[in-house]
């Protein structure tokens, strides 16, 4: 069974992670949405509504599972049988980073792959950080995530 993690703090969960999560189900028997806390990250929604979130987000994907994670990433995606991260790309400074972190991951843990997904060219430019800085401003985030994210986030008032 091959099992892909795709780990994020979904902060908040967008229309690109779906279309990533929606095509990473057609080329893997389950993929765990892993949302992890990271506390560099200021503005956050609770982790316990970014996982319910991404729960409704995501139920019409069939084989596409919502966890959270406190630990180190290799150590989760060990203990969920899994030996593939997924991640997404949407710019040359995504990889750059990226890069980095897949060095890491191999270094800790030699037989877990790192596979890298495109979103689709019309969500490329969508990201958690734009939508909380859009939505910290009283901006309309409906574009760019699902309407109960849209409606969580003006809740929350961040």
């Amino acid at each position: 069974m091959k099992i892909a993690v795709y780990p994020g703090t979904f902060n908040p969960i967008t229309n690109g992670h779906t279309d990533l999560v929606e095509r990473a189900s057609k080329l893997f028997d389950q993929v765990i949405v892993a949302i992890g806390t990271n506390l560099q990250k200021h503005g956050t929604l609770p982790a316990a509504t970014r996982v319910a979130l991404a729960q409704e987000v995501l139920g019409h994907v069939k084989n596409a599972e919502v966890r959270s994670f406190d630990s180190l990433l290799i150590e989760f995606v060990k203990s969920c049988n899994a030996r593939i991260i997924l991640r997404g790309l949407r710019t040359v400074a995504d990889f750059e980073y990226e890069f980095q972190l897949v060095g890491m991951n191999r270094v800790l843990e030699p037989e877990i792959e790192t596979v890298f997904l495109a979103p689709a060219e019309h969500l490329s430019y969508i990201s958690s950080t734009l939508v909380r800085e859009i939505a910290a401003y009283g901006g309309d985030i409906s574009k760019f995530v699902h309407p109960a994210v849209a409606q969580a986030m003006k809740a929350a008032d961040l």
